[in-house]
């Protein structure tokens, strides 16, 4: 890859997951989510990215309290906001691209916002449309100009994804996105052929695909997840929300001819051992048919360790009388050598 400053290269800060207002109510932790989640927006202005992309689940809940939106809000307009120029060119039709919006138009190019930092995003699981109006907390932020909402389907019976075409100097880029659908649907829609990417008309070869997805990537039933088979094969990078743990990395799929690049979730959410893993951010820069992903490590996520504890591997004694105390005991130095660890 040349120089960051070249003007062929697209700069796209990456980031999946961050779940903003996850234990919103705990007195110690309570603002994590959105600590970190201006870190992520602080790194987008500090690498000067073109864009933010997002992976869904930006929110923990389908209705975000009232302090979380605006605490989202006020960072989305602290950062994005400015007289920064856009460089890249919109090359295809907003009104389609944004049909599902009331206002289906890019919020850089409104002419009453100064946006200096654009936002696209799908939806997750955890924040996915539904209700009157098939609406969620994305169309808001979209109606409110602060971000590009994109990748929502309609149709129980068929998906037709169209990209947002980009060009940036001589490279041109082609970001197809699909919001969280239940896996099970999204499997038979595939299964039957009903979902389909379309391309554009003229000289296909010169895009550079990329592609944000928020399913189960690991196979938890027959049909409860989503194989990297299923996808098209003219893909050159899959962005793979949902899953947590960070494998940000590109893992090169021999069968399918892509690059598939997992961010993980910038706050942990669950007593996994996937969580364990340094929790990062990407910038992704994009050149021709040629890209790279620089891993970027979140520095305000809480520190998370998990160990498991057999107690039939250890010199404890079953029948002893004071075995429970010295089970208690045990663990007590287990948990003081993970703090010590941490200190560290």
């Amino acid at each position: 890859m040349p120089e960051e400053s070249s003007e062929d290269v697209f700069k796209i800060i990456v980031a999946t997951d961050i779940h903003l207002g996850y234990g919103e109510k705990d007195v110690i932790r309570g603002n994590d989510s959105l600590v970190t989640f201006e870190e992520i927006l602080e790194n987008a202005k500090k690498h000067e990215a073109d864009f933010i992309l997002l992976g869904g689940d930006l929110f923990h809940e389908n209705k975000p309290p009232r302090r979380i939106m605006h605490g989202c809000i006020s960072l989305l307009r602290k950062f994005c906001f400015g007289d920064k120029p856009i460089l890249f060119e919109y090359l295809s039709d907003q009104s389609a691209d944004f049909k599902h919006c009331q206002f289906p138009t890019l919020n850089y190019e409104d002419t009453n916002l100064n946006v200096s930092i654009p936002v696209f995003s799908i939806h997750g699981n955890h924040d996915d449309p539904s209700g009157q109006g098939n609406l969620c907390s994305l169309d808001l932020l979209h109606s409110a100009g602060l971000m590009n909402y994109f990748g929502k389907t309609t149709s129980l019976e068929k998906i037709e994804m169209s990209p947002l075409l980009m060009q940036k100097g001589s490279t041109k880029l082609a970001l197809y996105g699909l919001g969280s659908v239940r896996d099970e649907r999204l499997h038979r829609l595939f299964v039957h052929k009903n979902v389909t990417m379309l391309r554009p008309k003229e000289n296909q070869e010169d895009w550079f695909n990329v592609f944000v997805i928020h399913q189960n990537r690991a196979k938890h039933s027959t049909t409860s997840y989503i194989p990297e088979q299923f996808l098209d094969d003219f893909l050159d990078l899959v962005i793979w929300g949902h899953e947590h743990e960070c494998r940000l990395e590109p893992e090169w799929n021999s069968s399918q001819n892509f690059f598939v690049s997992q961010p993980g979730s910038s706050v942990a959410t669950s007593l996994s051992e996937g969580e364990t893993v340094k929790k990062h951010i990407g910038l992704l820069q994009i050149k021709g048919k040629n890209f790279k992903i620089t891993k970027i490590p979140l520095t305000t996520v809480r520190q998370f360790y998990m160990e498991n504890v057999v107690l039939s591997e250890t010199e404890l004694d079953p029948n002893d009388l004071d075995i429970g105390k010295k089970v208690e005991a045990y663990c007590s130095e287990k948990v003081e050598a993970i703090l010590q660890k941490a200190g560290r």
